[in-house]
């Protein structure tokens, strides 16, 4: 299991070619208060390593005196961050490599800092609490959360942050420094125990060397050796579970452990990045060679998945949503169908509506039977109004029309991203045609409700067949109402003589005046004198009365006659108007739109300037290039290492 973490220092090695933070590699992260600008990537590695990496010549520079090594950084740190000591998220890698290390990979972060210095920017806070949360929040990160050992733990920034994004302790390791810089009296015995600030990893202490040390020039090993002898002395109990050695291997102990725990879910996810780039370089395409054969090519291809998706049988389904074909479909059953439904026969119609026009069917002589004129003149009125849903209709599939145009675009002809000038061309024609194809589809609707309006077929079966039952229903009720009526009528009294004489009868025209709410024509204004005869002409024609019962009665058959026919015409609609609409725009689209791309856009004149690639295609491409050869060589990498290598 000592081999894992090479392999990981590999896969670094790898993207960091390609500056890609989409694999989010095992690795520790170190959060404290040293001031830093930058994050410092560092590699430790065992002596046998290092003439591995010195073969591969120019990679790197060496530089066996650390002191050198300390120059250098300070001079990157001058060169990325500025004289001002800005912020940088761009790391700088070290790699140490010794015969006394172990195998170890860190990123020491930017150091927790409140207030700016110097020349640094007023939001520096803000910029490294943003930079350390983006390396922590990395699932596969150790955090180790740094903190002096001579300031109060309850109140450690890195601690505080650490809890952020891993609330419960499982991947942060503390670290308590500084053990011999404590107020005398005192001493980090409960720190060092756990009992202060719980981590599920542990907490190491540790004794560094001081700046007058680094001044002098103390070597490692010294201090190493004078850490060991103060635990001893000052914590003899913990003294074995403490110090930078115990520290180094515990931190090799949990690399290589999270290594073996993060690697299948990394190998599963190299993996399916490298198809995925490998698709995105695909869309991308060659140079173009042949111009005539990849225009042909593209257009082709285009009219292919535009009708494709009509038909339901394209590459690339839409799960969010209906589209295409399927859309179409819920606009004829769904949406044209329950507009329809919606649709009263008899809307718009009232009682009166219906008697007066009757009585303007009839001219100036009274009817025996309901006029036939009445029934033709309301439900040609009923009938036109299932003409505005009906170009609706049309309207709606000319619009999903031109959304296929753009799902094509997005999923099915990524190709058409190289070439913008070709795509919009491909656009403006496709759009023209449904332009051109609407009036004619709108036109042929409209006849379609207008050759209902022609011709009221009463002798349709369905409207006869209605017609048949309502009569039986009428002559039965005729019957029932005859029953009901007295036997016969005195002789001495004239027919329509009420017990006040001729007052009601028919011959009284003051009487009828009065009660004209009771089946007179006019319900005017009384006349000045009374018992004087009134000029029916100054009556305005009622608007709202009683009706007689034979004025119910044919108000009635009028009305069921309108809903049965209104009801045949409806389904005659619900049935053309689907139909026209894929003959003269759908069908009409799909047959002609290769013949009309290649027509409008095949042609020497345009082919340089239509297979033009955008200006940042090349550029894209060598990207997705380099991020594939990342990933093949990521998954190589990981493909070496054996399953005995995990235990």
């Amino acid at each position: 299991m000592e081999a894992l973490i090479p392999v990981i220092n590999k896969l670094q090695d790898v993207f960091n070619t390609v500056g890609a933070d989409i694999i989010q590699l095992p690795q520790i992260a170190v959060v404290g208060t040293q001031v830093k600008s930058f994050p410092l990537a560092v590699k430790i590695g065992l002596y046998s390593y290092i003439k591995k990496y010195i073969n591969k010549a120019g990679l790197f520079q060496i530089y066996p005196d650390f002191s050198e090594i300390r120059q250098e950084i300070e001079n990157e740190t001058e060169r990325i961050s500025g004289i001002n000591k800005g912020i940088s998220d761009e790391p700088i890698h070290l790699k140490i490599f010794s015969p006394n290390v172990v195998n170890l990979t860190l990123v020491d972060l930017p150091g927790i800092t409140k207030v700016p210095v110097g020349d640094q920017p007023q939001d520096i806070e803000v910029q490294i609490r943003e930079l350390i949360l983006k390396h922590i929040s990395n699932p596969n990160s150790i955090i180790l959360a740094v903190t002096a050992a001579n300031t109060d733990m309850a109140t450690s920034e890195a601690l505080k942050v650490a809890r952020e994004v891993d609330p419960d302790g499982r991947r942060t390791l503390a670290v308590v420094t500084k053990l011999d810089l404590m107020d005398a009296g005192t001493d980090a015995m409960d720190v060092l125990l756990g009992r202060v600030i719980p981590v599920k990893l542990g907490l190491i202490g540790v004794v560094n060397r001081s700046q007058l040390d680094i001044n002098h020039k103390k070597s490692v090993s010294d201090a190493i050796r004078d850490e060991h002898a103060f635990l001893q002395k000052r914590y003899p109990s913990l003294a074995n579970r403490n110090g930078t050695k115990y520290l180094a291997r515990t931190l090799n102990r949990l690399l290589m452990h999270h290594i073996r725990d993060c690697l299948p879910e990394l190998k599963t996810r190299i993996n399916v990045l490298a198809a995925q780039y490998q698709s995105l370089l695909s869309s991308y395409g060659q140079p173009v060679e042949d111009r005539n054969a990849t225009l042909l090519q593209l257009i082709t291809k285009f009219a292919a998945e535009y009708c494709h998706t009509i038909e339901g049988t394209a590459k690339y389904i839409e799960t969010a949503e209906l589209c295409g074909g399927a859309r179409i479909c819920y606009i004829f059953h769904e949406t044209f169908g329950r507009t329809l439904e919606s649709v009263d026969p008899l809307g718009g119609l009232n009682t009166i509506d219906i008697l007066t026009a009757i009585r303007n069917s009839t001219g100036p002589r009274p009817s025996l039977f309901v006029p036939e004129v009445s029934f033709e003149l309301l439900v040609k009125k009923q009938v036109k109004r299932l003409e505005e849903p009906s170009l609706r209709c049309v309207e709606l599939v000319h619009e999903e029309m031109q959304r296929i145009i753009q799902h094509c675009s997005n999923y099915s002809t990524q190709e058409l991203l190289r070439f913008p000038k070709l795509h919009d061309a491909i656009v403006e024609v496709v759009t023209s045609l449904l332009r051109k194809r609407l009036p004619i589809t709108n036109e042929m609707v409209h006849n379609l409700v207008a050759i209902e309006l022609a011709y009221i077929n009463t002798k349709h079966p369905d409207f006869a067949d209605a017609c048949g039952v309502m009569n039986n229903n009428i002559e039965e009720s005729r019957r029932n109402r005859m029953r009901e009526l007295p036997t016969a009528v005195p002789r001495d009294k004239p027919p329509g003589a009420g017990p006040q004489g001729d007052q009601e009868g028919t011959g009284n025209w003051r009487g009828m005046l009065k009660k004209g709410d009771e089946g007179a024509p006019g319900s005017g204004p009384a006349s000045p004198h009374k018992g004087l005869a009134v000029n029916l002409l100054d009556v305005p024609v009622p608007v709202a009365r009683k009706l007689s019962s034979r004025e119910q009665r044919d108000c009635e058959v009028i009305e069921r006659l309108i809903k049965s026919y209104f009801l045949i015409v409806r389904k005659n609609i619900q049935d053309s108007v689907p139909k026209a609409v894929m003959h003269f725009l759908v069908n009409h689209v799909k047959d002609s739109l290769q013949s009309e791309l290649v027509g409008q856009l095949y042609k020497s004149g345009l082919l340089n300037d239509l297979l033009t690639e955008s200006e940042d295609m090349a550029q894209r491409r060598k990207e997705a290039a380099d991020m594939l050869e990342a990933l093949q060589k990521a998954s190589q990498v990981i493909a070496e290492i054996r399953e005995t290598n995990l235990w």
